[in-house]
């Protein structure tokens, strides 16, 4: 067993490679492109929207206060007049202005290292080979960026072909986690 603890460097280091690898795939390699589409008459939307003077947050709607609600001629009814949605608000503001979401995303790829280093290290012990280190770090990245994506195309309508380049990109981002758990394993 090796402690996590003792496991810095290869966190670190596979937090920052995924960081820039990232920055790379989001800013320049432009297969995000199209994750999302535009509405029909977006600034008509959007100055509809900013009368309601929503907080940041998600919201559903038609939204049901109650299965007994769901259930209901005038809730089905609305549903079917539509439109139904998911929709996210964001804060309001200089959409370059990014600060704030790198460190979370460089935070939570520091965690999803150390949640790779506890499940290695407690698989193999010191001295483990570079290829079993990688096996176990990678799958357990793989989790970590990977697989929740596939709840947003079931659950939120969005289209599998989104997810599926996010979850490649999580597969990138397992894939160099990998190397650096097995390059620098103790």
């Amino acid at each position: 067993m090796v402690s996590a603890l003792s496991l810095w460097a290869p966190i670190l280091l596979s937090a920052l490679l995924v960081f820039v690898v990232s920055s790379v795939i989001h800013m320049f390699l432009n297969w995000h492109k199209n994750d999302f589409r535009g509405v029909p008459d977006e600034d008509g939307l959007m100055d509809a929207l900013r009368g309601f003077d929503l907080a940041p947050g998600n919201y559903l709607f038609p939204r049901p206060e109650s299965r007994e609600v769901m259930r209901s001629e005038e809730f089905q009814a609305r549903a079917k007049r539509g439109p139904c949605a998911f929709m996210t608000v964001l804060r309001a503001g200089d959409p370059s202005d990014m600060g704030k979401q790198f460190v979370q995303w460089f935070v939570y790829c520091v965690v999803v290292g150390l949640f790779a280093g506890y499940v290695t290290g407690l698989a193999l012990g010191p001295g483990a080979d570079y290829m079993a280190v990688f096996k176990v770090a990678s799958t357990t990245a793989f989790m970590g960026y990977a697989l929740a994506h596939a709840q947003d195309a079931i659950w939120m309508s969005q289209g599998w072909p989104a997810t599926l380049r996010s979850m490649l990109d999580g597969l990138i981002y397992a894939l160099l986690t990998g190397g650096a758990f097995g390059w620098l394993w103790p």
